[in-house]
């Protein structure tokens, strides 16, 4: 079964040939990253347009890697939340009117649930029940997936998101946006134990919520200190302390939802969980016993080639979505 899949939640245009939910034919990403880059942030409107301009040549190049057409197409995965609202509908729509033209099955992806699925490509024998991180700059979730594959949210970000605290932080030290590899990089030349910062607290000390605010705000008052007193910024110190803290954060919250649910396996993924440091973090302080599944590399930012794989895994539960579909910005997952 050869599966498009269609994603445009926010500023990545990407079109992708899954075949039969473990072969990636192909897996076609135009970033907007440049565009955005002087923003320090992905402006909607702008997103939305160059995803007009881009969205018919990234679906034909597409096709064209895969060496078929659109008669070879047997259903049609799109993303319908969350997500930016013109973002989402351009993608969605152009989904609806092929699977319209072509009498092809339709499906719409939860955003977030494709991510997950992206672990699917390398471990296609994972099964539930696991816990699932999806780490991203606009999503910290952790959830726990069910042997019936329900999915149950046990916490999520009470402010920031974990990847918008990397490009909060980086713009504080100075570094490029996104602000994610670019921390990551720098961190390499820098000592994750020189500075203590703070790991977030709550009152309710069984809750799984995150919060980035705090830890961000102490690197921001840091640097303030430092250059009131005319000192030079320690940049590849604080780098490297603000990614141990936050692989300190997710990993504490990881362990409780392994022990509150009693499961020996967890999918980490988002665009964050390409960042090598957190993945080599995460192997050398698991519990004994527990498995952790990364997505591919490539797989891990905004693609539709995840887009695909959970649409074909949709498709053989026997799953489509009217074409009345809408797009949904602020769907939720569990």
């Amino acid at each position: 079964m050869l599966v498009l899949g269609i994603e445009t939640s926010c500023d990545e245009t990407s079109a992708a040939i899954v075949e039969d939910g473990g072969k990636i034919l192909s897996n076609i990403v135009s970033s907007q990253i440049e565009i955005h880059k002087k923003f320090w942030g992905v402006v909607p409107e702008i997103a939305s347009r160059k995803h007009i301009e881009m969205i018919i040549p990234v679906i034909q190049e597409s096709l064209n890697k895969a060496k078929i057409s659109l008669e070879d197409v047997d259903g049609i995965a799109v993303t319908f939340g969350p997500g930016l609202l013109g973002s989402l509908l351009v993608g969605l729509t152009v989904a609806k009117g092929i699977a319209y033209a072509r009498r092809l099955p339709f499906i719409g992806i939860n955003h977030l649930e494709a991510h997950l699925y992206a672990c699917f490509i390398e471990h296609p024998h994972l099964i539930p029940p696991f816990i699932g991180l999806i780490i991203s700059g606009g999503h910290t979730e952790l959830i726990y997936i069910s042997k019936e594959r329900k999915y149950e949210l046990l916490g999520s970000t009470r402010d920031d998101a974990v990847g918008e605290a990397f490009d909060k932080v980086a713009r504080i030290l100075g570094l490029e946006y996104p602000g994610g590899p670019a921390i990551e990089k720098i961190a390499k030349e820098g000592n994750p134990y020189s500075i203590s910062l703070p790991l977030s607290h709550f009152k309710d000390k069984k809750t799984l919520d995150f919060s980035f605010s705090g830890i961000k705000t102490a690197v921001l008052y840091y640097v303030e200190n430092l250059r009131k007193k005319g000192n030079t910024i320690p940049v590849e110190d604080l780098a490297a302390s603000f990614q141990l803290t936050i692989s300190e954060i997710l990993i504490k919250r990881v362990i409780q939802a392994i022990n509150l649910r009693g499961v020996n396996k967890v999918v980490i993924a988002g665009g964050v969980s390409s960042n090598q440091f957190l993945r080599s973090f995460f192997e050398k302080k698991k519990p004994k016993g527990i498995e952790i599944f990364f997505p591919p590399q490539g797989l891990c930012t905004d693609n539709a080639a995840m887009v695909g794989i959970c649409g074909y895994y949709k498709f053989k539960e026997g799953k489509t979505s009217p074409l009345s579909l809408d797009a949904n910005p602020s769907l939720k997952i569990g």
